[in-house]
C-alpha cells in the first residue's frame, strides 16, 4: 500500500471547550478539504498570541483609514542623497550655493511632476512601508547593484510575543510620528482608538 503525505502548516486555536478550531479563513479552508475520518498528524507548537496579532492590524488598519496619499513628494533619502553629491561636486570647484540652488530647482521640479501622476493607496505597499521603517527589514542587493530594504515577515511562525511587542511599540512610534499625530490628541487617544477597532472598550 502507498502512502502519500501532504505537508502543510494550519494554526489552531483552543477554545474553552478544549476543541482546536481554526484561526484563519484559510487554515479553515485548508480543514474543510478534508473528508470526515481523514487522520492529521501534527507537531505542536505554541505561537504568538494571535490577540494581539490582530491589535497590530487595527493599529495598522487605523493609520491605513488616516493616510491620505498625495503625490509630488520628494523623499529626505532622495534630498539627501543629492545635496551630498552637489557638496562632493563643490570640492571639485564650482560655487556650492549656486549648485545647490540647481539641485533645489531639480528637486521641486520633480515634486511637481510626481504631483501629477496618479497615487493608489495600497495597504500591502503601506504595511510593508511601515515595518520597514520600524527597523524590521532585511537590505537586498538588486541585479543592477541597488540595496533595497525588505520588510521582514510577520507570520506567526517567524516572530515570538516579545519580538512581537517590539514591533508594535515601534510601528505605533512610526505611525504616530507620520500620520496618527495630526488627528489624535495624544498616543493614549490612538490606543483607544486601535482598542476601539478590537471591541474591548
Amino acid at each position: 500500500m502507498l502512502f502519500v503525505i501532504l505537508m502543510a502548516k494550519i494554526a489552531l486555536v483552543k477554545t474553552q471547550g478544549g476543541a482546536l478550531v481554526p484561526l484563519t479563513d484559510d487554515d479553515k479552508n485548508f480543514i474543510d478539504k478534508k473528508r470526515i475520518g481523514t487522520v492529521l498528524e501534527c507537531d505542536f507548537k505554541t505561537l504568538r498570541n494571535p490577540m494581539f496579532h490582530r491589535k497590530y492590524f487595527a493599529l495598522l488598519n487605523l493609520g491605513f483609514d488616516y493616510w491620505n496619499p498625495t503625490g509630488g513628494t520628494v523623499s529626505p533619502a532622495e534630498r539627501g542623497l543629492l545635496m551630498r553629491f552637489v557638496r562632493m561636486l563643490s570640492q571639485y570647484g564650482g560655487e556650492q550655493q549656486t549648485q545647490q540652488d540647481m539641485a533645489s530647482g531639480y528637486l521641486e521640479h520633480l515634486s511637481a511632476h510626481r504631483a501629477q501622476l496618479e497615487t493608489e493607496k495600497s495597504f500591502e505597499a503601506y504595511r510593508k512601508w511601515v515595518i520597514v521603517e520600524a527597523g524590521w527589514y532585511d537590505q537586498v542587493v538588486l541585479p543592477n547593484g541597488s540595496i533595497r530594504r525588505e520588510a521582514k515577515s510577520i507570520r506567526f511562525a517567524k516572530m515570538d510575543d516579545v519580538e512581537f511587542s517590539e514591533l508594535y511599540q515601534a510601528s505605533f512610534g512610526v505611525l504616530w510620528s507620520s500620520i496618527l499625530n495630526s488627528y489624535f490628541g495624544d498616543e493614549q487617544e490612538v490606543e483607544l482608538a486601535v482598542n476601539r477597532l478590537l471591541g474591548y472598550l
